[in-house]
């Protein structure tokens, strides 16, 4: 059998020449039972319409679910927060600072025995001079006053002149 005026409707068609006509021609043809082997190939693509049931149109009850869908939930509550409640936050944070200031601290003593002394365990503190004060033993002033109520002025020799 020649199909002659299908193959030239498929030509068309893939061109996108034909009419709505035409594309009812081709859809009644590769709905039949009995279709050529070199043209099965394009059976699915004229028959499925027809084998797949139409469910995108909307139901009776869209409406219906569509606004169980968007109807407001129940209303939130507010909360009462007291004030100890909003700084709470701020309570922790001082709480941790206090602790790692703490601890810092700590870390900076080094742990010695019972015996030693805990100020010369500090960096530069080991070099301190045993005795009296140097501003107590400054020679220069405590030798001035002396000597100038000691000696006479007559005696010295720079005030002779």
């Amino acid at each position: 059998m020649d199909y002659k005026y299908i193959n030239q409707l498929l030509e068309r068609y893939w061109r996108c020449e034909t009419s709505l006509e035409e594309e009812d021609i081709l859809r009644s043809f590769f709905s039949q039972k009995d279709v050529p082997v070199e043209l099965l190939r394009f059976k699915d693509l004229f028959t499925y319409e027809q084998a797949e049931k139409k469910s995108d149109t909307l139901g009776d009850d869209f409406d219906r679910r569509l606004l169980a869908m968007t109807e407001d939930a129940a209303p939130v509550k507010a909360r009462t927060i007291s004030m100890a409640q909003r700084l709470r936050p701020i309570f922790k944070a001082a709480a941790m600072v206090a602790i790692i200031l703490t601890l810092g601290n700590a870390l900076q003593v080094p742990f010695a025995g019972k015996d030693a002394d805990p100020i010369s365990q500090y960096d530069g503190y080991d070099n301190i001079r045993k005795g009296t004060s140097i501003a107590m033993t400054d020679s220069a002033v405590v030798d001035s006053m002396k000597r100038s109520i000691a000696e006479p002025q007559a005696q010295r020799p720079d005030m002779l002149k």
